[in-house]
């Protein structure tokens, strides 16, 4: 059998159906319009997806009864409201203790030195002080790296102000009109479609709730868990705690590895501050049962009807699209590993095979 006839017969399996071919084509120019103009578009890909969380409880409000456009105001309204309230009182907040802890940070590196030098003493064999003094010197080294690349970054972003101030005025514009003439978008996106649209209803409707659930619960995960960390980190006195709280928050984007990255600053964090004390063990202590009640019972909670996907497939699916789109991509990674098994799973394939001859 020659290779033009495999692909003849692969092709003919796969692709006999002329709506997977359209699938096909929709599929690859969406995910170029996405790769190559992803930074061009992105306050509406922001908008959109934002207007993807926002629909929900739109959805809510109009099966109460409440009238389509002034549930689209009272959605709006609360969103603005809250990106208000982020912008003046949750960012000046989180970039005081940023700085704060930029300044720390050589007081830290010298009480790490002096602690590490106390360990070499009691354990002379366990730490040598070359030893010491290379992991120090490759410490400090690291913190001047990414110091200068914060300084930079801070710098270069001046010039981008105009461009911040235009993009935050697109996004609640194009959320706005987006919720409010959703069925007309909606209907303009499908007039491109063809009249036949089996396989891609199925597709979505397989997909929709799944990914809107995802999306919604990963929201309120974040949350629910920088919220409770947040609490509890200031009832146990914790220096720097709404930087620590957020960072906690958002690691729950990144499955099985961001709990354990989260942990490092929490417990450097607490160790500078109280030592080792009873203070950091207890802290330890509800970080870890935190971070337990988060995957053993926030997690089934949220996503109960989550898709069957096995750890490496998430682990895999993060990397490629966190690869390819940065937070986003991880965020959403997830969703497409589960778009991508629906794919694979509704596909046409043909009945017909020309190496199977029908029994007389």
């Amino acid at each position: 059998m020659t290779l033009r006839s495999i692909l003849r017969k692969w092709t003919e399996r796969y692709f006999s159906d002329e709506e997977a071919v359209i699938l096909l084509i929709v599929l690859v120019l969406g995910f170029a319009v996405v790769i190559w103009l992803g930074g061009m578009l992105a306050p509406f890909f922001t908008a959109l997806v934002i207007a993807f969380l926002l629909q929900g409880v739109v959805n809510m409000l109009t099966r109460r009864r409440v009238p389509n456009m002034v549930a689209v105001a009272i959605v709006f309204l609360g969103f603005v409201s809250l990106m208000l309230a982020m912008g003046f009182l949750l960012m000046p907040l989180l970039w005081n203790q940023l700085v704060n802890l930029v300044q720390e940070t050589p007081k830290m590196l010298s009480n790490g030195e002096d602690w590490l030098m106390n360990l070499h003493t009691h354990y002379p064999n366990l730490i040598k002080p070359d030893e010491i003094q290379s992991w120090i010197s490759s410490t400090a080294k690291q913190f001047t790296v990414y110091g200068q690349r914060a300084v930079s970054l801070s710098i270069a972003s001046l010039g981008n102000v105009i461009g911040l101030i235009i993009y935050l005025v697109l996004v609640p514009i194009l959320v706005f009109f987006m919720l409010k003439d959703r069925e007309k978008l909606v209907n303009f996106v499908l007039s491109f479609m063809p009249e036949k649209r089996g396989l891609m209803n199925r597709i979505w409707n397989e997909m929709d709730d799944q990914i809107a659930n995802y999306v919604r619960g990963k929201v309120v995960e974040i949350i629910i868990v920088g919220g409770v960390s947040y609490a509890t980190f200031t009832f146990f006195g914790l220096q720097y705690t709404a930087l620590l709280a957020v960072l906690v928050g958002f690691s729950v984007l990144i499955p099985f590895i961001g709990a354990a990255v989260a942990t490092l600053p929490v417990a450097a964090v607490a160790g500078f501050q109280f030592g080792l004390t009873e203070q950091f063990a207890y802290i330890l202590i509800a970080y870890g049962i935190i971070q337990a009640l988060d995957g053993n019972v926030l997690v089934p909670i949220l996503f109960s009807e989550a898709v069957n996907l096995h750890p490496v497939s998430i682990i895999l699916a993060v990397l490629f699209f966190g690869g390819i789109w940065g937070v986003w991509g991880v965020f959403f990674a997830i969703p497409l590993a589960t778009l991508l098994k629906a794919l694979i799973t509704a596909w046409p394939r043909s009945l017909h095979d020309t190496s199977v001859q029908e029994q007389p």
